[in-house]
């Protein structure tokens, strides 16, 4: 048995393309002459069943997940795969194992788990295996011996110019572009953020390690990525692309001079987004830059104290605006509400910050979040005097989310009426998303008579009787938008623009 099976649950279907953590563990077992089976539920029918039948003759099943819905479908594949293969190891890995490597080592159905990155870990983890033996000495990793967890020492994090290439050969795009309506795929230039946001895990995976790949090989990368799979959007999941200023130039003048064209997007905070001048955006445009997503998180001073944002100031966000707007470049910005310590006043110098943003810059559009509290973030440091209540187990992690969570400090008329409001900023501006699927020419209709009155309840923060979110929501009964395969209730964030 030379076989490896990877599994990756579906997490947001209609924006659906390539597992990128997995097609970079499974390069180097390709290159060790494993055969690698990816099966990602949100593109394969019965994929329960396709799971099962491929490990048969496979060594071990492999997960990569994050926190949240994507736990529900591990836990069920999972639990079915040690019923009828009790021997097969189950092994997982990806941001959450990585965060709570205990608690997801303890449930009975997982037998190991890769913490951190995972290219040179896992090749040794399925040669143990192979083997008949326990991961014992690797590196990165737990593993129960006879019921007992045990966890060798941590890995020591690799640059990413060392790092090998990722498989993208494994991916389906034609089965992505289905599901989607667009042909995209996720790419990473650099690894880690050198700040440390309250709200933010990456400090606990990365430790704050910057490090990137050389502007050369990621420009010719991304030209040949385009090219090979005939893609329209490359989405740069850099944590911070702009770190080195000059990288990202040179990045930029690769590509034109390459002469590859397709549409990228980027992630970068928006204190070096203002670095940046209008001619350098607009080469950066030229290269076929058009979103430049960042964290704005809230329109309070206060706040943004509280979220650890020293680097930021309010006036950041409209400078960011403002220059990406004049270049041509969608500004993109999350905002987080209810995050500990905000009052009703700084909710609305929020909302007041997103209305102001949208109306004077055509184009822009935020991204709005109900605060959640991730393990490995800061404030998690404070969970038990905040009275928030943690999962215990890895199944409990699956509710996890904004959606389904409700904090101490955020209950009853308060939440629902901030569910309420975000649901009017959706109805407020258009929505511009990765996927491409059609809307109903009536929904189109009945979204532009409402947006005003939407936007009026918004400017006087007056939510009750809130008539034009029935209408939507009957017109949506009455003529459904194409279905995606998972709730999207349960997305973490969703985007409304201008």
């Amino acid at each position: 048995m030379k076989k490896v099976v990877f599994f990756f649950p579906a997490f947001a279907s209609t924006e659906a393309t390539a597992p990128l953590g997995i097609l970079a563990v499974a390069t180097p077992l390709i290159r060790a002459g494993y055969q690698v089976k990816l099966i990602d539920s949100t593109i394969t029918p019965n994929f329960r069943a396709r799971v099962l039948a491929e490990l048969a003759d496979a060594l071990c099943l492999a997960v990569s997940l994050v926190t949240g819905p994507m736990i529900r479908e591990t836990v069920e594949i999972a639990r079915e795969a040690k019923r009828l293969y009790p021997d097969k190891p189950v092994v997982l890995g990806g941001w959450h194992p990585s965060l709570l490597p205990d608690q997801t080592l303890a449930s009975e159905f997982v037998d190991i788990v890769v913490i951190g990155q995972g290219e040179d870990a896992m090749l040794e983890v399925v040669r143990h295996i192979e083997a008949g033996e326990l991961p014992k000495g690797v590196p990165g990793v737990g593993y129960k011996d006879g019921g007992r967890i045990t966890f060798n020492p941590r890995r020591e994090l690799r640059p990413i110019r060392e790092l090998p290439p990722k498989a993208y050969h494994l991916a389906d795009f034609d089965a992505y572009e289905r599901v989607c309506g667009r042909r995209w795929a996720m790419y990473t230039s650099s690894l880690a953020c050198p700040y440390n946001c309250g709200y933010c895990t990456n400090n606990a995976v990365y430790g704050r390690q910057w490090n990137a790949l050389d502007p050369e090989q990621a420009s010719e990368e991304m030209c040949d990525l385009a090219q090979r799979y005939g893609l329209q959007l490359i989405w740069v999941v850099d944590d911070n692309f702009l770190v080195d200023r000059n990288r990202a130039l040179a990045i930029a003048e690769g590509i034109c001079e390459r002469g590859v064209e397709f549409e990228w997007s980027i992630q970068a905070s928006t204190n070096l987004v203002t670095r940046l001048s209008v001619d350098e955006w607009k080469l950066m445009r030229r290269a076929g830059l058009t979103q430049v997503a960042q964290g704005a998180d809230t329109g309070s001073a206060k706040v943004m104290r509280l979220m650890n944002k020293t680097f930021q100031k309010l006036e950041m966000i409209h400078e960011a605006a403002d220059v990406l707007t004049r270049a041509g470049v969608r500004p993109s910005f999350n905002m987080i509400f209810a995050y500990p310590g905000e009052g009703r006043a700084d909710q609305r110098e929020s909302l007041k910050l997103v209305m102001d943003i949208c109306r004077n810059y055509p184009g822009a559009e935020f991204w709005t979040n109900i605060f959640t509290p991730y393990p490995g973030a800061p404030v998690m440091e404070h969970a038990f005097e905040l009275g928030i209540d943690v999962p215990k187990k890895l199944e409990e992690w699956a509710d996890f989310f904004p959606r389904y969570t409700v904090l101490p400090w955020l209950k009853g008329r308060e939440h629902q009426r901030l569910q309420t409001m975000r649901e009017y900023l959706r109805l407020a501006f258009n929505r511009i998303p990765i996927g491409r699927q059609p809307k109903r020419a009536f929904a189109r209709r009945l979204h532009d008579w409402i947006s005003a009155p939407a936007r009026w309840r918004l400017d006087h923060d007056f939510f009750a009787f809130p008539v034009e979110l029935w209408l939507k929501d009957n017109v949506n009964r009455w003529f459904p938008p194409p279905k995606p395969k998972v709730d999207a209730k349960q997305l973490s964030a969703e985007v409304v623009s201008c």
